[in-house]
């Protein structure tokens, strides 16, 4: 077993609410106010509930709603942040994030200026779309030298992006990091997903009998990640590549069933040990038939899973994170007193050609020990699949 990598900070986004303080009840309350109808797209979205403020003068050649989430995040945890610059230094903390859309939606914009008048808009920049902006952009804003990049793997970015700054720490090139992912509203994404038919006209039922499709959302998440002790730690990745298809998971889920066997291989635990699994679980047909036989294959004993994406929607590249930032608040003494449990939100209706899974319901509670552990599941376009497990230490 690798050494634990420790989460001492954490700050999460999404269209629950932004920030830890707002997030935490809705959540464990099981709400879908979230995903509703929104002017500028055909279905139902998971939009911020609060608009970001823009972004320092200084800074303005970097202005996007992408990066105004990430600046916004950073300021949550600042403190922890200058306490880790203090302890380390600038140059030995890195910063790594996971995004597909980045500043896509300003770039959107500029095309539809540059179509009417024929000149691009005062103050745009291709810098504001660039898959790697986001982290150079934090760095910038934190005033952090070390290692500096963007993990771009579609919906497992983030998660990727959290293994990779653990890489980055166990391996000597930096001695903490800021570590997440941020994707925000755009056409493009939600464009792109109506042509794969892979859209839900209504809030998503993952699976359902009834489930057609994702419901989009926006949102993101940051971790300090350090070696200093701290309650809740990631103890084992898992990352497979099963290239069944470009757009389709392999239908048995075997890369799916060896991310999650290599995440807890890595952190030395058992299924038995496992109290939570928060699924990928994006509601499409595909998607949820590979996922439930992984994880009858894995789990002989039934353990309490939901999909949290019927609450915040598919936040695409930042799902890895936010559902990690879950996780973490799931295990949260602080957060979470009472040992609550996402629930699952869906209309009820079994699908008789899925094995059935434990989905949490309003009373569904952790487990009663010292020491929880919990999983994360993020499976990707093109088969690339990252499950995390995180464990909350005994106090």
């Amino acid at each position: 077993m690798s050494a634990p990598l420790y989460l001492p900070a954490m700050a999460v986004g999404s269209c629950l609410g932004l920030g830890k303080a707002a997030t935490v009840e809705p959540l464990f309350a099981g709400s879908r106010q979230g995903i509703a109808p929104h002017p500028d797209y055909p279905v139902p979205v998971g939009a911020l509930p609060s608009g970001l403020p823009p972004l320092p003068p200084a800074l303005a050649g970097w202005e996007c709603r992408n990066n105004r989430l990430l600046a916004a995040l950073a300021a949550e945890i600042g403190d922890e942040i200058k306490d880790a610059i203090r302890r380390f230094g600038r140059h030995r903390i890195a910063v790594v994030l996971g995004t597909s859309t980045s500043g896509i939606a300003e770039g959107e914009q500029a095309i539809a200026h540059h179509a009417h008048s024929g000149s691009w808009p005062d103050g745009f920049h291709y810098r504001q779309q660039e898959t790697g902006g986001g982290a150079a952009f934090l760095a910038d804003l934190l005033g952090l030298t070390g290692p500096a990049y963007v993990v771009a793997t579609a919906c497992s970015s983030s998660a990727k992006a959290l293994a990779s700054a653990a890489r980055l720490i166990r391996c000597g090139l930096a001695d903490a990091a800021i570590a997440g992912g941020a994707d925000t509203l755009c056409k493009m994404t939600v464009s792109g997903f109506g042509a794969l038919e892979a859209l839900s006209s209504t809030p998503c039922n993952p699976f359902s009998a009834n489930r057609d499709g994702i419901s989009i959302g926006e949102g993101g998440a940051l971790f300090l990640a350090s070696p200093d002790p701290a309650e809740i730690a990631l103890v084992g990745v898992g990352e497979t590549s099963d290239a069944h298809h470009v757009s389709a998971p392999d239908p048995e889920g075997r890369g799916a069933l060896a991310a999650m066997r290599a995440a807890l291989d890595e952190a030395g635990l058992t299924p038995d040990e496992i109290a939570y699994v928060n699924l990928h679980g994006t509601a499409t047909r595909l998607n949820d038939a590979m996922e439930s036989k992984a994880m009858a294959a894995l789990f002989t004993t039934p353990v309490a899973c939901s999909s949290t994406k019927a609450m915040t929607g598919h936040t695409l590249g930042a799902a890895g994170a936010v559902e990690t930032a879950i996780l973490w608040l799931t295990l949260s003494r602080r957060w979470n007193p009472d040992g609550r449990v996402p629930p699952h939100l869906w209309d009820g209706i079994n699908d008789p050609d899925l094995p059935p899974l434990a989905l949490a319901g309003p009373e569904t509670r952790l487990p009663d020990r010292a020491r929880l552990a919990a999983l994360s599941n993020s499976f990707a376009f093109g088969g690339s699949n990252c499950c995390l497990a995180l464990s909350r230490e005994e106090s």
